[in-house]
């Protein structure tokens, strides 16, 4: 779920909580519009949580306390055995 989409999700569940006044038989607009605002709330702080994990601000700071290790071969310089 997307910001925007969690946004509209929160918009719509205010607008059935609070700004509705006609009832509907077997549903709880109210009640709806809560669950609505409730679920686009979660979806808006996993977005950001992860959004924020992606951010190259947080890549370069990792990449920067990246340590290298290069391996060096090393050739043997001794003389081969004379029989």
């Amino acid at each position: 779920m997307r910001i925007g989409v969690s946004i509209f999700l929160i918009a719509v569940g205010a607008i059935m909580r609070f700004a509705l006044e006609t009832s509907v038989d077997g549903i709880d607009l109210a009640m709806t519009g809560v669950i609505l605002m409730v679920v686009g709330i979660g979806g808006l702080a996993l977005s950001l949580i992860f959004w924020s994990s992606l951010s190259p601000s947080r890549r370069r700071a990792s990449a920067a306390n990246s340590e290298v290790v290069h391996e060096v071969e090393t050739i043997s310089t001794r003389e081969p055995d004379l029989v």
